[in-house]
């Protein structure tokens, strides 16, 4: 229950901050602009407060925190008093109209740049590249455990999650990667991920994984935590112990433990199990035995637990003072704008799947991860969403932004509006196209809290 109200209340906020930025473009350049706005709105339906200044702009929050809007004055939707007719929208010229509808995303634009450049100045403490194991395809490649990920395909990359993007990329697009490293030596070496191997239809959230390369900050080290009574391991291992290989294979991390009792269980009878017990190397003799697991199938088990698993310690920093920062806010937008646009490319073309596309249940949850992680991942989260809406209401769909900017982009070549009728047509379009947005949103949120 925790969790889930904290994940409400973070998208409340999250999306809150930036409607109302959004919105503020919008009323900003109206104004400067002499439209008369009547609405300014954060949320839509039933107005829970609301206030009027002395221009006559109400300004209110309503009950449903998933958008706003700003409503000006225009002869088509009210009735306009002669003496009023300047302060009109659909009296201004399309220039102005054009800088009013464009003004929202660009607020939107500018907040990101603001909330990264802020992030980089608090410092963002993340993980590095550092690749902890490797097997399979990324172990052929030659890739090694220690390696540190610099370049994947010419792009500098500076943590696991830059390095994992540009690699999950490459794997959408059926293209090889050229990943550089940096090698225990500090010797910068070349390798040539084959990801174009990967089968069709691959899980595309787990790139790194599917191609056996893990980062080193995923690795739980196998300490023992506590053994239970009358199991195989009573006896012969304590709490505190490392274990260090099972049956003469190398264990590296907590994970391998399970597959290597398995294939000993497998094999029949003793064999050995080294582990580390205050700073001497021990080989014991150990026999797995057959139980059941969590889920009630049929498994080997030594009867051993590993502590909880928590969050490891950062070992990367993106830190800038005031003025350094400022460009690489930029870069970092340009770099996420790039990303994005990219996705949509390919969720279009087919080189990506729908299950991309997230909705409110999604925002929720990563917002509320993001606030716990710390104020500097609050922010990245703040700046890549609102990046996000800034590209969203710029497709050209009827009823977003970027619909209308469409619909002045033609009034321009044709030197003349489009007809009402034309217009009214779009908006149901439109309509159709953000609902079925919006349900496969949904639907894939929803396909998301299903356990698998």
């Amino acid at each position: 229950m925790g969790d889930f109200i904290g994940s409400v209340w973070w998208m409340i906020v999250s999306l809150g901050l930036l409607v109302t930025f959004h919105e503020f473009g919008h009323y900003w350049v109206a104004r400067r602009c002499g439209i008369k706005v009547l609405r300014f709105s954060v949320g839509f339906g039933k107005p829970l407060w609301s206030r009027r200044n002395r221009a006559g702009t109400e300004f209110a929050i309503a009950a449903i925190p998933l958008g706003g809007y700003v409503k000006m004055l225009d002869e088509r939707e009210v009735e306009v008093h002669p003496a009023e007719r300047g302060q009109a929208f659909n009296h201004k010229t399309v220039w102005q109209r054009i800088a009013v509808v464009a003004a929202g995303p660009a607020a939107n634009l500018i907040l990101c740049i603001a909330l990264l450049w802020a992030m980089f100045v608090i410092g963002k403490q993340d993980y590095s590249a550092t690749i902890g194991r490797t097997t399979g395809m990324s172990q052929t490649a030659g890739l090694q455990a220690g390696d540190r990920v610099v370049k994947v395909d010419g792009r500098s990359v500076a943590t696991a999650g830059e390095a994992s993007m540009a690699l999950t990329t490459a794997a959408m697009d059926r293209h090889d990667a050229k990943v550089e490293v940096l090698d225990g030596l500090d010797q910068v070496r070349t390798r040539t991920l084959p990801l174009s191997q990967l089968p069709a239809g691959f899980d595309e959230r787990r790139v790194p994984q599917l191609t056996g390369l893990s980062w080193q900050f995923w690795l739980q080290p196998a300490l023992v935590d506590k053994v239970l009574p009358d199991a195989a391991a009573q006896g012969v291992l304590v709490p505190g112990d490392l274990i260090v290989a099972v049956d003469g294979q190398r264990i590296e991390g907590a994970d391998q433990v399970p597959a290597q009792i398995a294939a000993l269980g497998q094999r029949g009878g003793p064999g050995m199990i080294d582990v580390l017990r205050g700073g001497e190397r021990l080989a014991l003799e150990i026999t797995p035995r057959q139980g059941v697991d969590g889920r009630g199938q049929p498994t080997w088990q030594i009867g051993i637990g590993f502590p909880e698993t928590h969050a490891p310690a950062y070992d990367a920093e993106l830190k800038f003072g005031p003025f350094a920062a400022v460009p690489v806010a930029l870069r970092e937008t340009a770099r996420m704008a790039g990303d994005s646009l990219g996705m949509m490319r390919r969720i279009v073309t087919g080189n990506a799947s729908l299950q991309n596309i997230s909705g409110p249940v999604t925002i929720a949850r990563v917002a509320n991860v993001s606030a716990k992680r710390g104020l500097d991942w609050f922010l990245y989260f703040l700046a890549l969403l609102s990046l996000s809406l800034c590209i969203i209401n710029l497709l050209p769909i009827p009823i977003l932004d970027g619909g209308h900017l469409l619909y002045y982009l033609i009034e321009l070549v044709k030197g003349s509006p489009l007809s009402e009728r034309a217009m009214a047509a779009g908006q149901y379009v439109g309509l159709a196209l953000l609902a079925g947005l919006m349900g496969l949103a949904f639907y894939n949120d929803i396909l998301g809290l299903v356990p698998r």
